[in-house]
């Protein structure tokens, strides 16, 4: 799939023996099977698990590709199992945005931040239907295409907060700003991004 690809050779430490591009090469085309039926168990979507195989065999080869061929099933299993978690933490938080505009989209508060007073258990705002998944994902294309349009502070401490999971503390420390200015700013992002939704024609 990418095992035949160039891979990079680094500069090998001289105390150890090092893989060469072929033993690299063959340790990928034999862990792929295997690495995707373990992602497919893990997130039950044959695409998803293609990009995560291919993602962590690309990372392995461009990150540990001058390691001892020896060090290679243990890093590549770390890489993708950090991986499938990023995978999750990432539908999660997608799933969290269409949640938070749902349920501030008629919020015209900016004195506060909308994750402060909104409490979702785990798992608990991902639809169980089909419909419902369609749903949720045309809603998620829109609101990404959204975030770009939005102005750059409100970008910047929407992702913060909700994307990076920083709180209001330290988001505004990395955007040298007050507090207020980051609920503000996230509370306005919010509300402009339920707009465009609404606009469109969706309803969350």
């Amino acid at each position: 799939m990418i095992a035949g690809r160039g891979l990079k050779q680094l500069t090998p430490h001289k105390d150890l023996i090092l893989a060469s591009q072929r033993e690299l090469s063959d340790f990928l085309v034999a862990t792929e099977r295997r690495a995707f039926k373990q992602a497919m168990y893990a997130v039950q979507n044959e695409e998803t698990a293609l990009d995560i195989v291919q993602d962590s065999m690309m990372r392995l080869a461009e990150k540990y590709g001058d390691r001892p061929a020896e060090e290679f099933p243990m890093l590549f299993q770390r890489i993708l199992q950090n991986a499938i978690r990023d995978y999750y933490r990432r539908s999660k938080i997608r799933s969290l945005w269409t949640t938070l505009l749902s349920s501030f989209a008629s919020d015209e508060d900016d004195e506060h931040d909308p994750l402060e007073t909104l409490e979702v258990e785990s798992g608990s705002y991902t639809p169980n239907t089909p419909d419902g998944q369609l749903q949720q994902a045309q809603s998620l294309k829109i609101i990404e295409q959204e975030i770009k349009q939005l102005p750059t502070r409100q970008r910047e401490a929407f992702l913060m907060r909700y994307w990076e999971d920083m709180d209001v503390a330290e988001t505004a420390a990395a955007m040298g700003c007050s507090e207020g200015s980051v609920k503000t700013h996230c509370s306005r992002a919010t509300h402009t991004l339920a707009a465009a939704l609404r606009a469109k024609g969706i309803t969350l």
